[in-house]
């Protein structure tokens, strides 16, 4: 930090002048025991570049633990402990350091932060960068030698993985790592950038067009008491010369001044840039070696945002300080959030993600394939135009060729605009259509698919288990009274399959519904049993594609949304289903001689297979 403060001096009055010294250039090794040119490979073996969710630590101003004769390496050294020994769990990506490491830059400080480093060192990659307690702060990054530069430049990071550079100065650096399944760039600038600096930076941005950005820097913003953020005069600067132009930088992190605070600001393509101020210097221990970690997780599109200090909570509970306890974890709200992103259309700018083509049928029907249906040109001539009404009896194939076609029939009610056909599609699903259902009450209304009399699937017992899946999208908003509309079913009635445990005998023997609060309902009346196992969901969302599936492997059923296991499922014997020889249906559930609620909602690619498929051979890929 520094006494050029944009806020009143009374608000600074517990910082040190900076004292930092210009300072000869001196060996690395002789500042860090553990050589900047030792192995720094990442030997761990336990982070996953694949899986959707990862973490980016991110470690504050650490200048009150190296302070001439009082410094305290034991905080800082237990955060790196807490780094390695998580990683795996937490699946950590990368550290960034955001300057100030020593309160003076001295060498002697300089070498016990290098030091302590060593935990960290090959085993989670990190950057750090200087600020303006470790370097002389009148200075930009030409100011030469330093015993900063002499420990933690470029010769440090030399043997990382994710290491791809520096300036020729030394004092800026980048990473390049591979998380979530793509590259993301860490740019790890000094804390006054010069004229060349920035010049550097954006040339490593024009070297790699296509890569989400983070910027990290020492002094960027400032916040008031209440969190909200704006930018310093440096932050001002990298804002127009650097951030605003390039819309790879989604993200900017600075440290400096406190308290922590955030704000969005928008760019020239007039998408979002996240800009956080994180120090903890002024709270108790100098911070503790507090962290704070970017949980990016693609799956949900979100980042979530922790902040706490593993040096304290490693503490016996019971033997904590107040001070202690009351510093072990921050949840204000400018200490734990989340940022909520739709990352495919926020770097849809830079790198946009070329759909999946389609795949094609025979890609798709694994060994006990009984039916496939899916609603682009190899399954039916329905389709060509957004919108259009899919009339009745329109054709939609078994592409198997077992002889299950399915064939469209308009319900009581039910108009040209009950069943449409449309190119919407869940992102993963083998065809690029639909058909989009407008059932309903008052006036009932609805539209279903039902094979033939003599389909072969009307009789199929499933003996040894079986897999159906579809894909749904509840429409947003979610208006009108659809309690208990149907989404596909067998004709059947338990009673006449002599069935005497169900709610009804008018039951479907198998059936998919919806509740009216929005709870997936699976209920079967297996062949070998007299029970009626029923698995329950969650509420289900609207405005999004899902991928439903249920499971039987001869023994019991198990209910998936999007390739996650719902809790309700039951545990008791369900053995087959006692299929009569009637037709199976997609759109409604039959109940008392009529069709109920019929479908308001899209459906996709159905199929249904003879055996239990594992989630890693669902038709949308989840392995």
């Amino acid at each position: 930090m520094t006494a050029a403060s944009p806020r009143p001096v009374h608000r600074r009055a517990l910082l040190r002048a900076t004292a930092a010294l210009p300072a000869a250039g001196v060996a690395a090794a002789a500042l860090d025991p553990f050589p900047a040119h030792a192995d720094t490979a990442d030997r761990s073996g336990r982070f996953d570049s694949e899986s959707p969710r990862f973490t980016l630590a991110v470690l504050p101003d650490t200048q009150y633990l190296f302070d001439a004769d009082s410094a305290d390496p034991a905080p800082l050294r237990a955060t790196f402990r807490h780094l390695v020994d998580e990683r795996s769990a937490r699946n950590i990506a990368f550290m960034t350091h955001l300057g100030d490491v020593t309160e003076h830059g001295t060498e002697d400080e300089i070498e016990r932060a290098a030091a302590t480093f060593r935990t960290i060192h090959g085993k989670v990659p990190y950057s750090v960068l200087a600020g303006n307690h470790d370097v002389s702060s009148s200075t930009d990054d030409q100011r030469g030698s330093s015993a900063y530069l002499a420990a933690f430049g470029p010769a440090r990071y030399a043997s990382m993985p994710t290491f791809r550079g520096a300036s020729p100065d030394g004092y800026n650096s980048y990473h390049v790592l591979r998380a979530a399944g793509r590259q993301w760039l860490v740019l790890a600038l000094d804390w006054r950038v010069s004229d060349k600096g920035l010049s550097w930076a954006q040339g490593v941005l024009d070297a790699h067009p296509t890569l989400p950005a983070v910027l990290t820097t020492h002094d960027i913003a400032w916040a008031d008491d209440d969190g909200k953020a704006q930018l310093s005069d440096n932050g001002r600067r990298l804002w127009d010369g650097l951030i605003r132009g390039n819309d790879q930088i989604f993200l900017a992190l600075g440290g400096h001044y406190w308290p922590p605070g955030r704000t969005v600001l928008a760019n020239d393509a007039d998408n979002d840039v996240h800009v956080h101020v994180t120090n903890y210097q002024d709270r108790y221990y100098g911070g503790a070696g507090m962290i704070r970690t970017y949980g990016f997780d693609l799956a949900r599109g979100v980042i979530d945002v922790e902040t706490f200090a593993p040096w304290l909570l490693t503490r016996d509970p019971a033997e904590r300080s107040p001070l202690e306890a009351e510093n072990l974890e921050l949840t204000g709200p400018a200490d734990r959030f989340s940022l909520h992103i739709d990352f495919d259309e926020r770097f849809a700018g830079f790198a946009p993600v070329t759909p999946a083509k389609p795949r094609p049928p025979a890609a798709v029907m694994p060994r006990g394939t009984v039916a496939y249906w899916r609603f682009d040109a190899a399954g039916t001539r329905a389709g060509g135009k957004e919108g259009a009404p899919v009339a009745d009896g329109t054709l939609v194939r078994d592409l198997t060729g077992n002889g299950n076609d399915l064939t469209v029939r308009r319900l009581t009610g039910g108009g040209p605009d009950t069943l449409t056909w449309s190119a919407d599609h869940h992102p993963g699903q083998p065809a690029h259509a639909s058909l989009h259902f407008d059932g309903g009450k008052e006036p009932d209304r609805g539209a279903i698919l039902t094979t033939s009399a003599r389909a072969a699937l009307n009789s199929e017992k499933f003996l040894h288990g079986y897999t159906i899946e579809t894909f749904l999208r509840l429409p947003e908003p979610f208006e009108g009274d659809h309690a208990w509309m149907g989404i596909l079913s067998w004709e059947g009635r338990n009673g006449d399959a002599g069935k005497t445990t169900g709610w009804s005998p008018l039951e479907p023997t198998c059936s998919l519904n919806l509740s009216p609060e929005r709870f997936l309902q699976f209920v079967v009346y297996p062949q070998r049993q007299d029970a009626d196992p029923t698995s329950w969901s969650h509420a289900l969302p609207v405005g999004r594609w899902m991928h439903l599936a249920i499971v039987n492997d001869g023994r019991r059923t198990v209910l998936y949304v999007d390739g996650s296991k719902v809790a309700r499922n039951p545990t008791q014997p369900s053995t087959g289903i006692a299929t009569l020889g009637k037709p199976f249906v997609l759109g409604a559930t039959q109940f008392d001689e009529k069709y109920g609620q019929g479908l308001y909602g899209s459906l996709g690619d159905t199929r249904i297979v003879n055996r239990a498929l594992p989630v890693r051979d669902f038709l949308t890929p989840f392995g």
